[in-house]
């Protein structure tokens, strides 16, 4: 085998060679076990198999059960009442199967599984189940058959691109500004216009895995084949994606594989009752952190389920990728939670979960498999080499990774740090520091940054003069302080992203609250679980101003393709004097992050020529002073009369970044 290429990137690998060789292998072999045609996509079918699904106009219900001794499906249509007539038969490999006439079912039936094992029985919402709904007077959940007259016609394809993704994260029921849950059809109607508008490119949907628990965010799953529907019906989300791709966005779902709700009788804790059927047993099957459940990716039947659910999400519901969800609880037998990953040896001791490793190597294939350009993001913070590098290089096949440490070093900044303090070399470098052999997407913050307990990076600046002075005519210095840095923060990320951008809905205009999902512990309001849009459209306020920018900031980077070319080149980081100035490709960045110092004719390093500004942080329409005057045409000089170097005169305000554009110069260079 050939030296695997994120060796041949990064030298300090090489004494883990045969690791990562190994790993390569494994995922092969596993591979072309699974799918001897090399197809991953001819094994990842279990959803056209199992579960519940027209057979030549009658039904047939599938099932894998192998502890269970017999099976019954209960529903309206008999009294949710055992009997022989609904008695599953059983097939080989621990497959049950049930054949019902066409009149025995009908759409919007609600059903269950009675499971019986030696010892017990219990009520089960298939494992395959694609639509799972709630009493609303009793709060129990049951599976439903969804079988409209007419299927879902898709108007438009994906969008068949490979722009860098700019990526909207999204949550469908908190999007709305009323009390209540959202639906995927007041998205597609109010929000998904906001987020064009906004210029982003790529959607990210959380939550739309059916969990029982809202305010578990949608990290709690218990069918992973049900699309939520406390958002509303199948066909809604599918008009949702469907009217994104028409106008030319991907729309990426969050995926959950990482763990699983503990529940009986919604999930798949005890479903055949084993606790071993889809989870590893003994000490490995809880979740030490997340009261949750963790899969046995060493079983073949596991991979065929996780699978199945990848492939479903991309053929029924045209999804154009996902993020997958606590990428790092994956890796580590002890789920990341007791090492400070300072050294290579810790993610190749032999406290890996091989198994896992291997599966996540399968997803990536997978996906890409049925769409070259589909968008596979990790979620992972102990730095994993390889994680998005490709399969055939020793990684694991991610496109990108979330650069997750720079939201945290924000906040320590934001905390710990006076504005005096804030070093710019520091956050140069923090913000610049990214694995060679990988791509990665650059945030400012998530909704991780928003959960209760914690603040948005406007509310920390600002604190609780946002409740009383973001009004256009209160003069407020904090305000002032915190929307100033708020768009120097969210400027230099972007700056500085690897090869994407992230932004949680509603933090691009600074809302003003955290989230908190109804829960006993506040009545069960939803104050906190929605988005306050009239914010950023009252003209009396100051939000306004903030979603301007963002829209500004997102065009112009989009416009001139920020992330085709290199990384950031830096030309100066005066500590001092809090000034930072860097270029990429042809647009040149200079910050003062100075709370009192402005500097007139500030002398910068440069590539030589003539300069215009695209856009700054201290114009009036971002609310700002409005002191950079853009009708000036930048020319670079001589350092001195007999150097090569060149360096630009400009004004630098306090608290304010520049964006500059080099204009390019057909023949003779013009000197200045």
């Amino acid at each position: 085998m050939k030296i695997p290429g994120i060796v041949k990137l990064d030298s300090w690998l090489g004494q883990y060679t045969h690791v990562i060789e190994e790993r390569m292998r494994r995922v092969e072999h596993k591979k072309y076990a699974l799918a001897p045609s090399g197809k991953l996509s001819s094994f990842a079918t279990g959803h056209l198999y199992f579960g519940l699904h027209r057979d030549s106009g009658d039904w047939v219900l599938r099932e894998w059960a192998p502890n269970a001794s017999a099976i019954y499906l209960l529903g309206d249509f008999n009294r949710w009442e055992e009997s022989e007539e609904f008695l599953f038969s059983p097939l080989k490999n621990g497959n049950w199967e049930l054949h019902l006439k066409a009149d025995q079912l009908h759409h919007k039936d609600l059903y269950k599984l009675s499971v019986h094992w030696q010892g017990g029985k219990g009520e089960r919402i298939p494992a395959y189940a694609t639509r799972v709904v709630q009493d609303d007077g009793t709060k129990v959940y049951s599976a439903q058959v969804w079988s409209p007259e007419r299927e879902y016609k898709w108007k438009h394809k994906a969008p068949g691109k490979s722009e860098p993704p700019f990526v909207y994260e999204a949550h469908i029921g908190m999007a709305t500004e009323d009390y209540k849950v959202g639906q995927y059809r007041e998205f597609r109607e109010n929000v998904l216009p906001r987020i064009i508008k906004a210029g982003y490119n790529t959607i990210q949907l959380m939550a739309i895995q059916e969990h029982p628990y809202y305010g578990s965010f949608g990290y709690h799953v218990s069918s992973l084949f049900a699309a939520s529907s406390r958002f509303g019906e199948p066909e809604e989300l599918k008009m949702l994606i469907d009217e994104a791709h028409g106008a030319g966005l991907r729309v990426i779902m969050d995926l959950v594989h990482s763990h699983a709700v503990k529940n009986e009788n919604e999930g798949l804790g005890l479903y055949d009752g084993s606790p071993w059927q889809f989870f590893h047993s003994g000490f490995r099957r809880e979740h030490v952190a997340w009261d949750s459940l963790c899969y046995n990716y060493g079983k073949n039947e596991v991979l065929h389920f996780l699978l199945s659910n990848i492939q479903y999400w991309q053929k029924e519901y045209h999804f154009d990728g996902f993020r997958f969800d606590g990428v790092t609880s994956m890796l580590y037998f002890d789920h990341g939670l007791d090492r400070n990953f300072t050294s290579y040896e810790m993610y190749f001791d032999g406290h890996q979960d091989e198994d896992a490793i291997c599966y996540l190597g399968l997803a990536n294939a997978l996906i890409h498999e049925n769409d070259p350009l589909a968008l596979s993001v990790a979620e992972e913070m102990s730095g994993y080499p390889g994680l998005a590098a490709k399969l055939s290089d020793g990684g694991l096949g991610f496109d990108y990774r979330m650069a997750m440490g720079t939201p945290d070093y924000w906040i320590k900044v934001i905390k710990e740090k006076a504005d005096e303090e804030w070093n710019v070399a520091e956050m140069y470098y923090e913000l610049t520091n990214k694995r060679v052999e990988e791509k990665t997407i650059g945030y400012a913050e998530s909704h991780d940054q928003a959960l209760v307990g914690d603040q948005t990076i406007i509310f920390r600046l600002i604190g609780k003069e946002m409740y009383f002075s973001m009004d256009k005519l209160t003069q407020n210095l904090m305000v002032d302080r915190g929307i100033a840095l708020h768009k120097m923060i969210r400027l230099l990320t972007l700056a500085t992203a690897g090869n994407g951008y992230l932004n949680f809905m509603g933090n691009e205009f600074g809302h003003p609250e955290w989230i908190d999902f109804p829960r006993l512990g506040n009545e069960w309001s939803y104050q906190y679980a929605r988005r306050q849009w009239s914010l950023a459209e009252n003209n009396l306020l100051r939000y306004g101003f903030l979603g301007e920018f963002d829209k500004t900031m997102i065009a112009s980077f989009r416009e001139n393709a920020i992330f085709r070319g290199e990384s950031p080149h830096l030309y100066h980081d005066n500590v001092d004097e809090q000034v930072l100035s860097f270029e990429r490709d042809d647009m040149y960045f200079a910050f003062n992050f100075s709370p009192t110092n402005s500097y007139p004719d500030y002398g910068l390093n440069v590539a030589a020529g003539k300069y215009r500004v695209l856009f700054d942080t201290d114009e009036v329409r971002f609310g700002g002073q409005g002191r950079i005057d853009h009708n000036i045409v930048y020319r670079t000089l001589p350092a001195h009369p007999h150097s090569s170097g060149q360096y630009l005169k400009i004004y630098l305000p306090s608290r304010t970044g520049l964006v500059l554009k080099k204009e390019k110069i057909k023949g003779v260079f013009d000197t200045p």
